[in-house]
């Protein structure tokens, strides 16, 4: 059924006919009424399932009221956006260019994201050390997770964005030490060493790239639904063609959404050796069946809902990259004064 999270309309069910009532949405199934939304308590459409139907009449409702309709797809990819002309959300990305722009609100939102992605690894390893049947493994990883603290702590004393980047950077060093006790099967053919990229050198690396390219489309696709520049970032530097604001705001899912996803399809065996191809020089490929493989473990695992804090309520886990998305808006605009990184309980 449609669902209306932080005034944003998400049309997910199949079927679905949507028709203007004056100044109302009217949402039907099979020709019965599902939904009646006035359009003032509405901010943004976002059109999930392929059949939906919005009549010109209900695009027109909103085209007048500035209320964006965004297409996704069943990845959250962002296909198409339609606005009213003139765009309103430029108000939103000159104060995202300010805000950029700003060196005292650039730390205080880095700190944030450096601040959830160390929470969330911290959590993961927590979890794998419980797990472990290994005393001298739980020890070694309790160690690295007493460490991630100690940086925790030392984030509100970073300076500079360069200083967070440092405190992010050993983090992510001291949890990929440890990260392959995590995996106990096939550990001959999945073995982990190091943090390898451009190109992965082997089969761990290479599923967590994959793994990470999937959460940045969808990172990307709710920063443009929510107005702003995905290219604009604040922990990221900005480079030519770098999303510095997606990557910015994945951090935070890596270690929970990606990292767990890699760990589970390995551990359970859904993932094989046959499902890559090694490469002349070293490098690591994923298979066609593979990439398959992995972009449905993805998708379904999208599907579960986890507890939304701020929202206090269950949200599927596709829907969480808009709702951060919109807090991030939400503090450039001034509406709020923190951003609050996603950390699961």
């Amino acid at each position: 059924m449609p669902e209306v999270i932080q005034n944003v309309l998400y049309l997910t069910t199949p079927g679905l006919f949507i028709q203007r009532d004056h100044l109302t949405f009217r949402i039907e199934r099979d020709k019965k009424l599902v939904l009646s939304l006035p359009i003032h308590h509405v901010e943004s459409v976002c059109v999930m399932s392929h059949d939906t139907i919005l009549t010109h009449g209900a695009m027109q409702l909103a085209i007048e009221n500035s209320v964006p309709v965004n297409y996704l797809d069943e990845h959250g990819r962002l296909h198409a956006r339609v606005t009213g002309v003139p765009d309103t959300s430029v108000t939103l990305r000159r104060a995202h260019f300010r805000a950029a722009d700003d060196p005292t609100l650039t730390l205080r939102v880095a700190r944030c994201f450096v601040a959830g992605k160390l929470h969330n690894a911290r959590n993961s390893l927590l979890r794998g050390a419980r797990e472990t049947g290994d005393p001298v493994v739980a020890t070694e990883i309790t160690a690295v997770c007493d460490a991630l603290a100690r940086l925790i702590t030392r984030l509100p004393e970073a300076d500079s964005v360069d200083a967070a980047r440092g405190i992010e950077g050993a983090g992510a060093q001291a949890y990929f030490a440890v990260f392959g006790h995590l995996l106990k099967q096939q550990q001959s053919d999945f073995h982990f060493r190091i943090r390898s990229r451009q190109p992965p050198l082997d089969r761990v690396n290479c599923l967590l790239s994959f793994l990470y390219a999937l959460v940045r489309h969808d990172c990307i696709s709710a920063l443009t639904v929510a107005g702003l520049d995905p290219f604009v970032g604040f922990l990221h530097a900005e480079r030519a063609n770098r999303p510095s604001l997606a990557l910015d705001l994945m951090e935070e899912f890596r270690p929970w959404l990606a990292d767990r996803l890699a760990v589970t399809l390995i551990n359970r065996q859904q993932i094989k050796p046959s499902d890559f191809v090694l490469r002349e020089g070293g490098a690591v490929e994923l298979s066609p069946d593979g990439r398959k493989t992995i972009v449905k473990a993805y998708q379904e695992r999208k599907r579960e809902s986890l507890q939304q804090h701020i929202l206090n309520q269950h949200i599927a886990i596709a829907r969480l990259f808009f709702v951060q998305a919109r807090l991030l808006a939400r503090l450039i605009r001034g509406d709020i004064t923190e951003y609050t990184p996603f950390i699961p309980r």
